[in-house]
């Protein structure tokens, strides 16, 4: 059975008139029209979804500023512990050489005074050995 080139030119409009709606309820294709408005859809929503994931960062970036702000201060302040810390460790060593020089005049002084006392002692106990041996030379 041979068809003539009109009944297929039929046929072929036939298909090309239908086509479109076959494959949209046989299968999963979409028109053009609708497969492109569906893709502008999904941009703008993926447009607006990284404008709201560039707001969240931006505000976790003042967040993290903010963070970095009070560590500062905590820095800072602790800064000011060790200076003040610092400032009493000098005023004690201070203190103590002060109190380490009047000990070293006392040990000298207190020196000066047994040196004097162990000649005095001394040329006291010659004297008096001498004087008995000369006592005991004068009877004897």
């Amino acid at each position: 059975m041979m068809l003539e080139d009109k009944q297929l030119e039929e046929i072929g409009q036939y298909v090309q008139a239908n086509l479109g709606t076959w494959l949209a309820e046989n299968s999963r294709a979409k028109p053009p029209v609708v497969y492109e408005i569906e893709l502008r859809e999904r941009m703008v929503r993926l447009e607006e979804e990284l404008k709201h994931q560039r707001e969240l960062m931006k505000q976790g970036f003042e967040l993290m500023e903010r963070r970095f702000e009070a560590v500062d201060r905590r820095f800072e302040a602790v800064d000011k512990r060790f200076e003040t810390v610092d400032r009493r460790f000098e005023t004690m060593d201070k203190r103590f050489e002060a109190v380490q020089e009047q000990m070293d005049k006392r040990f000298e002084m207190l020196t000066k005074r047994i040196d004097r006392f162990m000649i005095w002692s001394f040329g006291f106990t010659f004297s008096a050995v001498a004087i008995v041996i000369a006592v005991f030379r004068v009877w004897a």
